[in-house]
């Protein structure tokens, strides 16, 4: 990876890091009043109107049938069946696993792009992937006072979302390569809009309860700033980061969300203890291993 593109690599990884790591809480919001469908299709609805005329400007750039295929499934992947999943999980597991499992994109990455593209890693990337997901366990146990709830059947909901997240980034790395981060993104999500408007207000009660419900207006206004930062515009972060990286870089961020968790954890007066430390320099130490030349 050139320096350029490491440094530029380098601001976007954090950028994303401080983004994601508040979608968890902004979720939480939602769901005080909206199912875990009406969150996930109004995530998606609100990213979509959000970058819309931006993608209609970016549709001359698409020279071919083939991308309007590939990109549908870049939003299906990446945005639309993702945010379903977390949504739903998210309201029968604890936090703890749910933080756990969220690690097993670069796992998913690495093993999608050595199947189905041919890619080659190094044992000390292999060993920093390792390394990384040991942190991540280390640093939820940690939160949830040394253990770890007990995994239901709902954690395979975000074991699925996560190889939806490889799929797509290697599907963006090696199918994609001739349009723009900016051109995916928004055409992505232009493409899958409409199948979330038409679930969210042919298929739930996401209008009743807007009208009806004490509070919901402020949870909806949780799930719009959701799918606006945390859809909209970490995708373009995150398609851009596989563009001037690798799939590998790319999903490692994952392994620094749980970083962002603590510290709003430390804002509301939890205690942190040696158990974090250890656990975040312990994620810290596995991203630069996996990454490093």
């Amino acid at each position: 990876m050139p320096d350029a593109n490491r440094r530029a690599a380098l601001v976007i990884f954090i950028i994303l890091t401080l983004i994601w790591g508040t979608s968890f809480i902004l979720i939480k919001q939602g769901l005080k009043v909206f199912s875990p469908d009406e969150v996930g299709a109004l995530r998606v609805v609100a990213a979509s109107l959000f970058l819309m005329p931006l993608a209609l400007t970016r549709l001359k750039e698409l020279k071919s049938g083939s991308h309007y295929g590939k990109l549908f499934a870049s939003g299906m992947l990446g945005v639309f069946i993702p945010s379903f999943l977390f949504a739903t999980a998210q309201t029968h597991m604890e936090s703890s696993v749910a933080g756990v499992l969220n690690t097993l994109t670069p796992i998913f990455t690495m093993i999608i792009g050595a199947i189905l593209f041919h890619q080659r890693f190094r044992a000390m990337a292999i060993a920093g992937i390792v390394l990384g997901f040991a942190g991540a366990v280390l640093l939820s146990m940690s939160r949830a006072g040394g253990t770890i709830g007990g995994v239901n059947l709902y954690a395979l909901l975000i074991v699925l979302a996560c190889f939806c997240y490889g799929s797509n980034l290697n599907l963006i790395k090696f199918k994609i390569p001739d349009l723009s981060a900016l051109t995916i993104t928004s055409v992505a999500l232009l493409l899958v809009g409409p199948v979330a408007i038409l679930y969210l207000l042919g298929f739930t009660e996401f209008l009743p309860k807007l009208t009806t419900q004490p509070g919901a207006w402020q949870a909806c206004g949780f799930v719009v700033l959701l799918g606006l930062m945390s859809t909209a515009v970490a995708m373009f972060l995150f398609n851009k980061l596989v563009k001037v990286s690798t799939p590998l870089f790319a999903s490692s961020v994952t392994y620094a969300i749980p970083l962002v968790a603590v510290l709003w954890g430390l804002l509301d007066h939890e205690q942190l203890s040696w158990g974090h430390l250890a656990g975040m320099i312990t994620i810290i130490a596995g991203v630069y291993l996996a990454n490093r030349k």
